[in-house]
């Protein structure tokens, strides 16, 4: 498959995160067929990644196992290190998380330490961040290697968190929050790291962006002993409901990660959500099909298909259950506050995500005073702005680092 091709399917993949969940979840149906229980990922076959039996027992962003690992060739002169943690589900439920961190030869003792939430479109576990930085498959390598050589030429240490959670809960955005933050604690409670008493900062597009505001508003509540001076965050889809709403039943060409985002979120909320109830034989098969699968194999499963094909009905109905945990994963309609100053880009004519949100969540946190950056950068499609606006989230933080008192737009 072509380069080209692989970043044309990119460039759809976060509006595409939500397309059909509303409509999925909002029909009335006939009942399901035999097998409608959720559809879980494929462990991986390695025993690191497993849960331990006593996690009950330990504390969000406690170390559970660590382990040194090969060096990269993308990444020269830099120590990686696999993490696993002690984190939280979406219903307050212990598990073991997992992040990558590098560790550049030139890092100082308490020196910057950046949390760089990767876009991950996929379902299977072997999208995870730390499988990908191993995976010999073009299709799944990262591709954001030369961004993440810029902060590491800098000095600083950079952790890479699988914010998808164990089970790649694709679509679980306060989920993937968490996760973040667990991860910066587990990272500054290794001591080989260098990192306890390092300043911290974040940054994600898109996805990732998904992962970082959500952290960046969590933070106070869920993890405020972290020193976390800054989080650059781009192409937000800030209100999953209004964005699911927005969009009807047409067949989409991407359909199969809108479809991959509702089984996502089956995953994280099986009792409020229970999207595989809901599906015909066709989405039983579609469902099964791309349950271990990433972007390109999802994209292929789920295109030009739509609602009309994969639901036994279209009449919808009034399920608050439901609709709550659009609402639940939208940052528009989140109490919290960010207490750090926010860089935030994006399109001004972004046609995957829902503009309005993003300027409504920006004004609320301005008028709670947190200071907020916000760029509209001029571009032609959601990824570019990705590619326009990351020199300047990485210089914003680069200030911060330095203590540089943070601009604001307000």
């Amino acid at each position: 498959m072509s380069h080209s091709r692989i970043s044309y399917r990119k460039r759809l993949s976060t509006a595409a995160l939500v397309l059909w969940v509303a409509a999925l979840t909002g029909a009335i149906l006939s009942p399901a067929p035999a097998g409608a229980a959720p559809q879980y990922p494929t462990p991986l076959p390695d025993a690191f990644y497993r849960q331990p039996a006593d996690i009950a027992d330990k504390s969000p962003g406690d170390v559970l196992a660590v382990r040194p690992m090969p060096a990269l060739p993308a990444f020269p002169d830099v120590t990686v290190t696999l993490i696993k943690f002690r984190s939280t589900n979406s219903e307050g439920k212990p598990i073991a998380a997992t992040t990558t961190l590098l560790t550049p030869s030139s890092h100082q003792s308490n020196g910057p330490l950046l949390s760089y939430q990767h876009i991950i479109n996929g379902l299977g576990t072997q999208c995870a961040v730390s499988q990908e930085l191993y995976t010999s498959d073009p299709n799944l390598v990262i591709r954001e290697a030369p961004g993440l050589n810029v902060a590491l030429a800098r000095g600083w240490s950079v952790v890479l968190p699988d914010h998808l959670g164990p089970t790649s809960a694709y679509g679980a955005a306060k989920l993937g929050g968490q996760i973040t933050l667990d991860s910066i604690r587990a990272v500054q409670r290794l001591p080989q790291s260098n990192t306890a008493e390092s300043r911290v900062a974040m940054v994600g597009y898109s996805g990732g962006g998904m992962a970082t505001g959500w952290a960046a508003a969590l933070h106070p509540s869920y993890a405020p002993e972290l020193n976390i001076v800054g989080a650059a965050e781009g192409g937000v889809p800030m209100n999953l409901t209004q964005m699911a709403e927005g969009l009807g039943y047409q067949p989409h060409p991407a359909f199969g990660l809108a479809f991959a985002a509702a089984i996502g979120l089956e995953r994280e909320y099986p009792d409020r959500l229970p999207i595989s109830e809901q599906l015909n034989a066709k989405g039983l098969a579609l469902r099964n099909q791309i349950a271990n699968g990433c972007t390109n194999d999802i994209l292929a499963g789920g295109a030009g298909l739509g609602v009309r094909q994969v639901a036994s009905s279209e009449s919808l109905a009034s399920d608050p259950r439901a609709r709550g945990v659009l609402n639940e994963n939208s940052l528009e309609l989140f109490s919290g506050v960010p207490t750090m100053p926010i860089f935030e880009w994006h399109a001004p004519n972004d046609a995957l995500i829902p503009v309005a949100a993003i300027e409504n969540t920006i004004r609320r946190y301005c008028a709670a005073g947190t200071k907020v950056d916000s760029a509209q950068i001029p571009s032609p499609d959601h990824l570019t702005t990705a590619v326009l606006g990351a020199p300047v989230a990485l210089n914003y933080l680069d200030e911060r680092f330095r203590g540089i008192p943070a601009p604001s737009t307000c």
